[in-house]
């Protein structure tokens, strides 16, 4: 499942969706985003995020579909949120499950280095020393080089 959307989601309904669907898989990782109130400009107090819609979902279809490739999983899950944001708000989840852990740990892992990385999003945080757009960050690089 891939959704879009500016409303928050329910991390515990999400886990309990995977659960629900996830038949013999032994092993459920998520992970959860959430807006820091801090960058190297100051103090954050909210982030908007745009994005394309359309070419976005599209996207998150192919980063999953390459998770897919890669790894044996039964269900993911992935929520990115847009619109503005305040700090402390979930942006995102990543729900993967599989039969084994280490499987279901590397897919969530891979799933988000590609989403800093490749998701046609676009950051704008809005300081202390007033808003600016956020520009791709080298640790995120090297953590996606890394797959």
């Amino acid at each position: 499942m891939i959704v879009i959307q500016p409303e928050d989601f329910d991390h515990g309904e999400q886990y309990k969706r995977l659960r629900a669907r996830c038949d013999s898989d032994g092993a459920i990782v998520t992970f959860t985003g959430l807006v820091r109130d801090f960058c190297h400009h100051g103090r954050v107090s909210t982030i908007t995020l745009e994005h394309y819609p359309g070419m976005a979902e599209k996207s998150l279809m192919q980063i999953c579909a390459q998770a897919r490739k890669r790894w044996e999983l039964g269900e993911v899950t992935v929520i990115h949120r847009v619109g503005e944001l305040s700090a402390h708000e979930q942006i995102v989840f990543v729900g993967v499950t599989s039969k084994h852990r280490q499987a279901a740990f590397e897919a969530a892992e891979f799933i988000m280095d590609y989403l800093k990385t490749l998701a046609p999003f676009w950051k704008k945080e809005t300081t202390n020393h007033g808003p600016h757009w956020v520009d791709a960050k080298a640790s995120d690089q090297v953590a996606f080089e890394k797959w």
